[in-house]
């Protein structure tokens, strides 16, 4: 299923990408083919000029005889190769002006190729070159000595060749460099995608597996509780004839089955509730001090049951803008769990210290520690390091989690460190120290 969509994603990535580099890649061809046709146009036309004639002795360069100026004496040797053919109406040819050394069958060849195809390919191969041509009707500008000017259309046509054989090659190259940098471009997109599509998916995979893991677990947890009530049902209806005081033992166990469901339950619904996103967290300034010996002093019977020497250390008067409810939650199932795992008669420490703007809670505790590669999971639900002491105290693995998503949901940060058979210790930052309060003026 992730696999399909990891490819949906792939697919719809290159596919836009590829759209939009042939667009871009397109328009550059595009571009460069107009301008590189229209500048081979425009020398075309000026070479297809009408040509000046200059009746007297006023000729340039040959000032005692009249003439005809070639247009061709206007380009200079940079500009590439070109030829004029003049033919009359029918194609034949009249005249040839041409600076290069060609055979006589290549004029006419070119002559005739160019008369029949007028107007539809004005592009011919000679020599194994290309030549675009163009044909029009030799009109003169008449110039004569006593100043009067006059123009004159001809019955004959002019045919003018161009070279255009770099142009061609330019536009290939320009092609084939276009279309191996975008199959390179593809290729490194193609990497690139992938490996941000897995990426991308990989939370998504996760996710899922922790819900189908999540589910899993509960109705694992639920089993037993279930079992329980429907054993201790089924003894009941062994025995209709007793009375309900001989009965109060099965149903104190379906009591213990009923209350610890009942707790699982809360729980879930507890981490569901702080996992909502659309839930608002009532942040208001409060005495994070205060509400740390409150939660201490709530566990203190507890603590005096297992012979737990208490080792507290906490700065006084901290406030801090945040929900106190949620926090007061996080410590005391923090409080709960390192009571729960101490040895008899062993240590916790407590800590509240403010650093910049945060505080920093820790609570140390020692026993039995937890190993070193189960630290990761220490958060996940319905985790527990030690299988044996699955249901110690009504746990479920959950409290730690409960505790992890209150400080994400309030932007703080939770990490635990532990030595077996030592000490360990459960450390949560939270931002949002308030400033004292400046004393007043009397």
């Amino acid at each position: 299923m992730f696999r399909k969509l990891r490819n949906k994603f792939l697919m719809l990535n290159m596919s836009m990408t590829s759209l939009v580099m042939i667009a871009a890649f397109a328009t550059v061809y595009f571009i460069t083919y107009n301008s590189i046709h229209s500048e081979i146009q425009n020398k075309l036309n000026a070479r297809s000029e009408m040509q000046l004639e200059i009746k007297g002795n006023d000729l340039p360069d040959h000032p005692e005889k009249e003439g005809t100026m070639s247009h061709a004496q206007y380009f200079s040797s940079d500009d590439p190769p070109s030829f004029h053919i003049e033919v009359d109406g029918n194609g034949k040819i009249l005249n040839i002006n041409s600076f290069m050394d060609l055979p006589d069958e290549v004029y006419e060849k070119a002559a005739e190729t160019a008369w029949k195809n007028k107007g539809k390919n004005p592009t011919i191969t000679l020599g194994g070159k290309q030549w675009q041509y163009a044909v029009t009707q030799v009109t003169k500008h008449v110039m004569e000595g006593n100043g009067q000017e006059y123009t004159v259309v001809e019955d004959k046509y002019q045919i003018v060749f161009l070279d255009v054989t770099a142009s061609r090659q330019t536009l290939f190259r320009l092609l084939t460099t276009l279309i191996f940098v975008g199959f390179m471009m593809l290729f490194v997109i193609f990497i690139i995608s992938l490996y941000f599509a897995n990426r991308a998916i990989k939370p998504i995979a996760e996710a899922w597996e922790k819900q189908k893991q999540f589910v899993a677990d509960a109705s694992h947890e639920l089993k037993t509780p279930l079992s329980i009530i429907n054993a201790n049902y089924d003894a009941l209806l062994a025995n209709q004839e007793e009375t309900i005081k001989s009965q109060l033992k099965w149903l104190g166990y379906i009591r213990i089955g009923t209350d610890r469901m009942t707790k699982l339950v809360n729980d879930l619904l507890s981490l569901a509730k702080i996992e909502d996103i659309h839930s608002e967290t009532g942040k208001m300034p409060f005495n994070i001090s205060t509400a740390i010996h409150d939660v201490m002093l709530s566990m203190e019977a507890v603590m005096m049951e297992k012979g737990i020497h208490l080792s507290p250390s906490i700065e006084p008067d901290i406030i801090v803008k945040s929900d106190s409810e949620k926090v007061k939650q996080a410590v005391t199932i923090l409080f709960d769990n390192a009571i729960k795992y101490t040895n008899e008669k062993g240590q916790i420490g407590v800590s509240l210290i403010k650093s910049k703007r945060q505080v920093i809670f820790s609570i140390r505790n020692s026993g039995k520690g937890i190993a070193k590669q189960d630290l990761p999971k220490v958060f996940d639900r319905f985790y527990r390091a030690d299988p044996s002491r699955a249901h110690e105290g009504g746990g479920y693995g959950l409290g730690l989690s409960i505790v992890k998503t209150i400080l994400d949901r309030l932007g703080g940060e939770i990490h635990a460190t532990s030595e077996e058979d030592g000490f360990t210790t459960f450390t949560f930052t939270l931002g949002g120290i308030e400033p004292p309060n400046p004393p007043r003026k009397s």
